[in-house]
């Protein structure tokens, strides 16, 4: 009797199992058993050069796989990603113009922004070459200070101590240099600009607890001064005002005000630059 030639037997040498509805690998073309019949699982050589095999006139096609146009890199994709920039294709990972060093990546506008971050770091860097007032010891001029008391008061709002409930367009925020002999050098506060510069010293003393005896004709009195000339500021005169004062060294939001002890009827603070902090 002729022996019945049913079934395959498997393309693993190793295994050679005859099975009877065996399996045909859509990549290499082999016949496997179910053991085997997965790519991973007969290590089949078109594994990694056929992804998604599709049938055409019977057959099994590979599909078109697209290159990425990045020198250098070698992956590839199924699907077309291509730049609405440039028109070519890259792969998912250097999709984006920046990835792709993109040939028609714009050079202005978008840039600025790239810019005006570059001028902030070199701000930032600049004031930390001034005294803690805010105010460079070997500036510029105006235009230096102002800038420096900018980047300073841009530091200032992450911790400045002050009532919450000033509306934020009227805040005004300074570094208070405190009295000698305070257990701190100086306080970053803001106040309202809508104050006085008396309110602002009775509003500083309430918040650090400060001794304050201006009501107290014998008393030493706590008074503001200016950190560069060491001028003191009338104690009914608005913050607002001082702000907007073209003084040969005007103040700053950002900048710098000296808070001191002194005998009633002081209106010059000597040796400012003891109060100042690198």
């Amino acid at each position: 009797m002729a022996e019945l030639d049913i079934g395959k037997h498997c393309s693993i040498n190793s295994c050679n199992r005859l099975d009877f509805l065996p399996f045909v690998c859509t990549g290499c073309a082999g016949v496997f058993c179910l053991e085997h019949k997965s790519k991973d699982g007969h290590n089949c050589s078109e594994a990694h050069s056929i992804a998604n095999p599709v049938k055409e006139n019977g057959e099994y096609v590979a599909p078109v796989i697209y290159t990425c146009a990045l020198t250098g890199c070698k992956r590839t994709e199924v699907v077309p990603v291509t730049c609405e920039h440039c028109h070519k294709n890259f792969c998912l990972g250097h999709r984006h113009q920046t990835d792709h060093q993109c040939t028609e990546l714009p050079t202005d506008g978008k840039a600025a922004p790239m810019a005006k971050t570059a001028q902030l770091v070199q701000d930032i860097k600049d004031s930390k070459k001034t005294t803690g007032t805010g105010v460079k010891t070997k500036g510029k001029g105006a235009k230096s200070a102002k800038m420096a008391a900018k980047v300073a008061m841009m530091k200032m709002k992450m911790h400045a101590l002050g009532d919450s409930s000033i509306p934020q367009k009227e805040r005004v925020f300074f570094q208070v240099h405190l009295p000698k002999g305070h257990s701190e050098s100086h306080k970053p506060m803001f106040f309202s600009n809508m104050w006085s510069v008396g309110k602002t010293v009775d509003r500083i003393a309430a918040l650090l607890r400060l001794k304050n005896e201006n009501n107290i004709a014998s008393a030493k009195k706590l008074r503001l001064f200016h950190p560069e000339r060491g001028d003191v500021f009338t104690m009914d005169a608005k913050l607002e005002s001082l702000l907007a004062d073209d003084a040969a060294s005007p103040i700053y939001s950002g900048g710098g005000i000296i808070l001191e002890y002194v005998e009633n009827g002081c209106t010059c603070l000597p040796n400012v630059a003891d109060y100042r902090t690198s």
